[in-house]
């Protein structure tokens, strides 16, 4: 990295976030191993003109994005191109090639959900619907929510075999036919956490 970028990089951590906002990444399921993921950020470069937006601010915005933690691997990528190209190359990687690079890691999040030996057949059929979709939105879409559901349907099931177990305790059936009718959390916090305090 140049010491220009990096001093960019240094400035762009430390201003106000109006231009690009950031919304924070869902937690990881230590059961699925399913990546954190960040909403796509909405960067309001539509809105101005070359003469409105700065050269170093388009470099800031694009700078931020290249220091948020939970950018990918072709974010990344096409954040350092378009930074090494000209205010044309940031301006577009700002208005859609980061929409598209997002798009490109989203679906390698997802095929890895997919192959993960622990992930649910909801997991892998609504994975799967997204991958066949194939756009931008469809995998945003399952990576912020669709996911989140789809892993609720596969705890229920789980939770299902539990209670169909004639041989677990008392207090083990009464906790699991509480969160059966749970929230995706509190499904998750029983398969993780609940099931393992009380026993079988």
């Amino acid at each position: 990295m140049t010491p220009t970028r990096a001093a960019l990089l240094v400035a762009a951590t430390a201003l106000a976030p109006a231009l690009l906002l950031t919304t924070p990444a869902f937690a990881t399921d230590s059961t699925t191993n399913a990546p954190a993921v960040t909403a796509r950020a909405d960067i309001p470069v539509d809105e101005m003109s070359e003469d409105e937006m700065s050269e170093e601010e388009l470099r800031i915005a694009v700078l931020r994005v290249l220091a948020d933690e939970d950018s990918g691997r072709a974010v990344a990528r096409e954040a350092n191109r378009a930074l090494d190209g000209t205010v044309e190359d940031m301006r577009g990687f700002l208005e859609t090639g980061y929409r598209l690079a997002q798009a490109e890691d989203d679906r390698v999040a997802i095929l890895r959900m997919v192959g993960d030996e622990n992930s649910g057949r909801a997991v892998v059929r609504e994975a799967n619907k997204a991958l066949d979709t194939n756009t931008p939105e469809a995998l945003r879409g399952f990576l912020e929510t669709g996911y989140r559901l789809a892993q609720a349907e596969d705890d229920r099931v789980a939770i299902a075999r539990i209670l169909a177990d004639p041989t677990i305790s008392d207090s083990l059936r009464a906790a699991a036919e509480a969160a059966i009718d749970g929230t995706p959390e509190e499904l998750r916090h029983f398969l993780e956490v609940g099931q393992h305090e009380l026993g079988s």
